[in-house]
């Protein structure tokens, strides 16, 4: 425990330690011994495993890593994870996991409640926003044709999913999985913005029905990955409403944004979604994983579409209401209590911190984005909507050949440069990538309050330090 302490969580969130210790896999591999031997080792040798997988693993808490959708030390959520591990419980039924059973209902019900489903409705916490989205998809199917669950595929028709181009790559691995198709995941059109264009979206949808095809099921955006777009939801479900397709929206990035009244406009609409997926784990830096399924429907479609019955589980004449057995909800069996984590940060620091955690999160993006503005060297992406700020560092060797031909090529190979520098010192964390037709540029994800001002200025130096020569 005093390993876990002072080097997982008190050195881990030093902004004077490094975000990384930098080794290749194979300097890793011998640094860990990793191989398992049929003899237990020393305690003083686990002690020092334990050391060593603290030393070489990437400090995600630390104020400089700005690498993923996700960051930062959440005290509250970190007690609460170790509690549920030390309990090990699994979240199916009442009778093994009565106070996880409860708190689960409770927190969906809240986030029921900030989506505008005024009425309630149904849902689960499962293993990521991956799972959500084909929690989604193969309920939408459900709805639409029941009998898929019991005759298979043969009992379905051609079924097509819509979905921007900017969407998660989890869609088309949901399609994939389920039998539905990557070729039937009809792809809409976005502005430069990043968001779905309303009018691509149904001109997609006549034409599928015209190919005879059944369109059962849009996914709308509400935080894009790379852009962190929020798709129109007020158009999208008009639309959807004139087709009868179940509408989906996968807020996992952008739903923090439902806890601020300065910011909630942004999901306008979503209280009109079938089913949406959130993650607290991102912006509201719940422990990972915490990602929540929530669905309008309150007719038990939700345990209709996964429920086995298993006898040895989900006995019917059990001595309490078998209704908080909510496991056959699940594709899971075993199922960790994630809401718990998000239950217990809520009580400790209540709803008004949780707002102004996710508006310091958008001010500081705005901050970053200012900066990078005056500053030469840097050109921003575009105005960020959300906390993902994108930005080219154009070193100075290239500063006067904006408009050459050869100034994109030669600027798409800048930022892999920096990002292996940045890893082999340590300093930072942020990641890069490319987007149609543009070259790599950085993507800075702001999440956690512990981030300063300084911070995000480093940032800037730190790029320029490492990259000047280039």
């Amino acid at each position: 425990m005093n390993i876990i302490l002072e080097d997982a969580v008190k050195k881990s969130t030093d902004v004077k330690e490094k975000v990384c210790e930098w080794r290749s896999p194979e300097e890793l591999k011998e640094l860990l011994d990793l191989e398992l031997r049929d003899e237990g080792e020393s305690e003083s040798e686990i002690l020092q495993r334990c050391r060593d997988t603290i030393r070489y693993s990437v400090k995600t808490t630390h104020p400089r890593f700005f690498n993923q959708l996700f960051a930062g030390m959440e005290p509250y959520s970190l007690v609460a994870s170790v509690i549920v591990e030390a309990l090990k419980p699994s979240l199916y039924t009442y009778e093994v996991a009565p106070v996880f059973t409860l708190v689960e209902n409770a927190v969906l019900r809240k986030m029921m409640e900030l989506i505008g489903w005024e009425e309630g409705g149904d849902g689960i916490f499962c293993a990521g926003g991956s799972m959500s989205n084909m929690y989604a998809l193969n309920l939408a199917r459900y709805h639409h044709c029941p009998d898929v669950k019991e005759h298979g595929l043969s009992a379905a028709p051609r079924l097509v999913i819509f979905t921007s181009e900017e969407c998660h790559y989890s869609i088309a691995k949901s399609a994939a999985l389920l039998g539905i198709g990557t070729k039937n995941v009809y792809v809409v059109a976005s502005d430069e913005r990043g968001k779905m264009i309303p009018s691509a979206l149904e001109e997609l949808i006549e034409t599928a029905k015209k190919e005879g095809t059944i369109p059962f099921f849009v996914n709308a955006t509400a935080g894009t990955t790379v852009l962190g777009a929020f798709d129109p939801l007020e158009e999208i479900a008009d639309i959807c409403e004139k087709h009868n397709i179940w509408l989906h929206v996968d807020a996992c990035w952008g739903g923090a944004a439902l806890m601020s009244d300065r910011h909630k406009h942004l999901l306008k609409g979503i209280h009109r979604a079938n089913s949406v997926a959130w993650n607290p784990h991102k912006m509201l830096m719940v422990c990972l994983q915490c990602s929540a399924f929530l669905v309008r429907d309150k007719t038990s479609l939700l345990q209709d579409c996964h429920s086995s019955r298993a006898s040895y589980l989900f006995q019917q004449d059990k001595f309490y209401d078998v209704s908080y057995d909510t496991g056959d909800k699940s594709v899971q069996c075993s199922r960790k209590p994630d809401s718990f984590k998000f239950w217990l940060m809520w009580k400790a620091l209540g709803k008004g911190e949780l707002k102004q955690r996710v508006d310091r999160a958008f001010a500081m993006a705005k901050y970053f984005a200012e900066q990078i503005k005056q500053r030469e060297g840097f050109q921003l992406l575009m105005e960020p909507e959300c906390t993902n700020v994108c930005f080219w560092y154009i070193p100075p060797s290239l500063r006067n050949l904006q408009g050459h031909p050869k100034f994109w090529k030669k600027l798409h190979t800048v930022a892999p440069a920096i990002k292996e520098r940045m890893m082999k010192v340590g300093s930072m964390m942020v990641g890069y990538q490319t987007h149609k037709d543009r070259v790599n540029f950085f993507r800075m994800v702001l999440v956690s309050p512990q981030v300063s001002t300084e911070d995000a200025d480093f940032v800037l130096d730190e790029m320029h330090n490492l990259g000047k020569d280039l």
